[in-house]
Protein backbone atom coordinates (compact mmCIF):
# COMPACT_ATOMS: atom_id res chain seq x y z
CA UNK A 1 0.00 0.00 0.00
CA UNK A 2 1.55 3.10 -1.38
CA UNK A 3 2.02 5.95 1.79
CA UNK A 4 -0.80 8.35 0.10
CA UNK A 5 -3.77 5.70 0.29
CA UNK A 6 -2.13 4.74 3.64
CA UNK A 7 -2.73 8.05 4.83
CA UNK A 8 -5.87 8.23 3.11
CA UNK A 9 -7.19 4.94 5.25
CA UNK A 10 -6.15 6.76 7.88
CA UNK A 11 -7.78 9.75 7.46
CA UNK A 12 -11.31 7.89 6.67
CA UNK A 13 -10.99 5.90 9.94
CA UNK A 14 -10.57 9.19 11.88
CA UNK A 15 -13.73 10.34 10.44
CA UNK A 16 -15.37 7.30 11.53
CA UNK A 17 -14.95 8.46 15.25
CA UNK A 18 -18.20 7.51 17.47
CA UNK A 19 -21.28 10.54 17.14
CA UNK A 20 -22.71 11.05 20.34
CA UNK A 21 -26.30 12.83 20.94
CA UNK A 22 -27.80 12.68 24.25
CA UNK A 23 -27.65 8.97 25.25
CA UNK A 24 -26.76 7.64 21.60
CA UNK A 25 -23.72 6.77 19.56
CA UNK A 26 -23.18 6.13 16.30
CA UNK A 27 -20.11 3.44 15.82
CA UNK A 28 -18.70 1.69 12.91
CA UNK A 29 -20.16 3.83 10.15
CA UNK A 30 -19.65 3.06 6.31
CA UNK A 31 -21.06 3.83 2.52
CA UNK A 32 -20.82 1.84 -0.43
CA UNK A 33 -22.20 2.64 -3.75
CA UNK A 34 -23.44 -0.14 -5.90
CA UNK A 35 -21.65 0.77 -9.29
CA UNK A 36 -19.49 4.00 -10.49
CA UNK A 37 -22.58 5.08 -12.75
CA UNK A 38 -24.99 4.04 -9.31
CA UNK A 39 -27.94 6.64 -8.59
CA UNK A 40 -28.36 4.97 -5.00
CA UNK A 41 -26.08 3.93 -2.10
CA UNK A 42 -26.30 2.70 1.64
CA UNK A 43 -24.99 3.65 4.60
CA UNK A 44 -24.32 1.29 7.66
CA UNK A 45 -23.54 1.61 11.24
CA UNK A 46 -24.04 0.39 14.85
CA UNK A 47 -26.46 2.65 16.92
CA UNK A 48 -25.89 2.43 20.41
CA UNK A 49 -28.51 3.42 22.83
CA UNK A 50 -26.87 4.18 26.26
CA UNK A 51 -30.08 5.51 27.63
CA UNK A 52 -32.72 4.19 30.44
CA UNK A 53 -35.45 4.82 27.66
CA UNK A 54 -35.99 3.32 24.42
CA UNK A 55 -35.52 5.44 21.27
CA UNK A 56 -35.88 5.01 17.54
CA UNK A 57 -34.39 6.44 14.03
CA UNK A 58 -36.75 8.25 12.45
CA UNK A 59 -35.04 9.74 9.80
CA UNK A 60 -32.38 10.95 7.81
CA UNK A 61 -30.89 13.44 5.60
CA UNK A 62 -27.41 14.29 3.34
CA UNK A 63 -27.32 16.97 0.73
CA UNK A 64 -25.55 13.89 -1.27
CA UNK A 65 -28.79 12.41 -2.24
CA UNK A 66 -32.20 13.57 -3.95
CA UNK A 67 -33.81 11.60 -1.39
CA UNK A 68 -32.16 9.66 2.19
CA UNK A 69 -34.56 6.90 3.44
CA UNK A 70 -34.42 4.05 6.30
CA UNK A 71 -34.73 0.94 4.31
CA UNK A 72 -34.87 -3.10 4.75
CA UNK A 73 -34.67 -6.34 3.07
CA UNK A 74 -37.87 -8.49 3.04
CA UNK A 75 -38.60 -11.66 1.38
CA UNK A 76 -41.52 -12.08 -0.38
CA UNK A 77 -43.94 -15.43 -0.93
CA UNK A 78 -41.31 -16.41 -3.73
CA UNK A 79 -38.14 -15.81 -1.38
CA UNK A 80 -37.01 -12.93 -3.34
CA UNK A 81 -35.35 -10.29 -1.25
CA UNK A 82 -36.59 -6.62 -1.97
CA UNK A 83 -35.70 -3.54 -0.25
CA UNK A 84 -38.24 -0.95 0.89
CA UNK A 85 -38.75 1.69 3.14
CA UNK A 86 -39.62 1.64 6.83
CA UNK A 87 -41.72 5.04 7.09
CA UNK A 88 -41.29 4.15 11.08
CA UNK A 89 -37.98 3.82 11.44
CA UNK A 90 -36.14 1.51 13.69
CA UNK A 91 -36.25 1.11 17.26
CA UNK A 92 -33.00 1.07 19.51
CA UNK A 93 -33.81 -0.29 23.02
CA UNK A 94 -33.07 1.24 25.93
CA UNK A 95 -29.01 0.04 27.12
CA UNK A 96 -29.28 -1.89 23.45
CA UNK A 97 -27.69 -1.68 19.65
CA UNK A 98 -29.54 -1.80 16.53
CA UNK A 99 -27.00 -2.70 13.63
CA UNK A 100 -27.55 -1.22 10.33
CA UNK A 101 -26.14 -3.60 8.19
CA UNK A 102 -25.69 -5.52 4.40
CA UNK A 103 -29.07 -7.39 3.57
CA UNK A 104 -30.99 -6.16 6.55
CA UNK A 105 -32.31 -2.36 7.90
CA UNK A 106 -29.96 0.71 6.52
CA UNK A 107 -29.55 4.34 5.25
CA UNK A 108 -30.57 4.31 1.53
CA UNK A 109 -28.89 6.90 -0.64
CA UNK A 110 -31.67 7.62 -3.67
CA UNK A 111 -30.60 10.41 -6.58
CA UNK A 112 -27.37 10.14 -5.90
CA UNK A 113 -25.90 13.75 -6.92
CA UNK A 114 -22.16 12.87 -6.80
CA UNK A 115 -19.87 9.46 -7.37
CA UNK A 116 -19.14 7.69 -4.11
CA UNK A 117 -15.59 6.99 -4.48
CA UNK A 118 -13.70 4.89 -2.11
CA UNK A 119 -11.90 7.09 0.39
CA UNK A 120 -14.58 9.70 0.23
CA UNK A 121 -16.68 11.03 3.23
CA UNK A 122 -20.66 11.64 3.43
CA UNK A 123 -21.93 13.86 6.05
CA UNK A 124 -25.38 12.04 7.33
CA UNK A 125 -27.63 13.87 9.92
CA UNK A 126 -29.59 10.88 11.60
CA UNK A 127 -33.02 11.71 13.69
CA UNK A 128 -33.93 10.32 16.32
CA UNK A 129 -37.39 10.42 18.65
CA UNK A 130 -35.59 11.21 21.82
CA UNK A 131 -32.01 12.42 21.28
CA UNK A 132 -32.84 14.19 18.33
CA UNK A 133 -30.17 14.92 15.63
CA UNK A 134 -27.09 12.88 15.24
CA UNK A 135 -24.69 14.54 12.91
CA UNK A 136 -22.24 11.92 11.03
CA UNK A 137 -18.98 11.77 8.82
CA UNK A 138 -19.39 8.75 7.13
CA UNK A 139 -16.25 7.05 5.27
CA UNK A 140 -17.11 5.74 1.92
CA UNK A 141 -15.01 1.73 2.05
CA UNK A 142 -15.96 -0.23 -1.11
CA UNK A 143 -13.74 -2.76 0.10
CA UNK A 144 -15.42 -3.39 4.05
CA UNK A 145 -17.49 -6.37 2.90
CA UNK A 146 -15.39 -8.09 0.63
CA UNK A 147 -12.48 -8.82 3.19
CA UNK A 148 -14.78 -10.44 5.93
CA UNK A 149 -16.21 -12.86 3.09
CA UNK A 150 -12.54 -13.69 1.56
CA UNK A 151 -12.78 -10.86 -1.06
CA UNK A 152 -16.09 -12.27 -2.87
CA UNK A 153 -19.92 -10.86 -1.42
CA UNK A 154 -23.01 -12.11 -2.15
CA UNK A 155 -25.73 -10.52 -2.03
CA UNK A 156 -28.94 -11.37 -3.82
CA UNK A 157 -27.40 -12.97 -6.27
CA UNK A 158 -25.25 -9.76 -7.35
CA UNK A 159 -21.64 -9.87 -7.38
CA UNK A 160 -19.43 -7.71 -4.53
CA UNK A 161 -20.14 -3.88 -4.95
CA UNK A 162 -23.75 -4.51 -6.50
CA UNK A 163 -26.70 -3.66 -4.78
CA UNK A 164 -29.91 -5.06 -5.97
CA UNK A 165 -32.15 -2.20 -7.54
CA UNK A 166 -35.32 -0.99 -6.23
CA UNK A 167 -38.35 -2.58 -7.96
CA UNK A 168 -40.90 -1.07 -6.15
CA UNK A 169 -39.97 2.56 -4.58
CA UNK A 170 -42.59 4.48 -2.80
CA UNK A 171 -42.70 8.30 -4.27
CA UNK A 172 -42.58 10.57 -2.48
Amino acid sequence: MSRFKLLMTAAAVAFAAPAFAGDIMITDPYARVSTMMSKSGAAFMVIENHGANDDRLIGAASDIADRVELHTHISDANGVMQMVEVKEGFPVAAHGTHELKRGADHVMFLGLRQSLNDGDTVHVVLTFEKAGEVAVDIPVDLKRDAAAMGGMQMMNGAPEGKMPEHKNMPSN
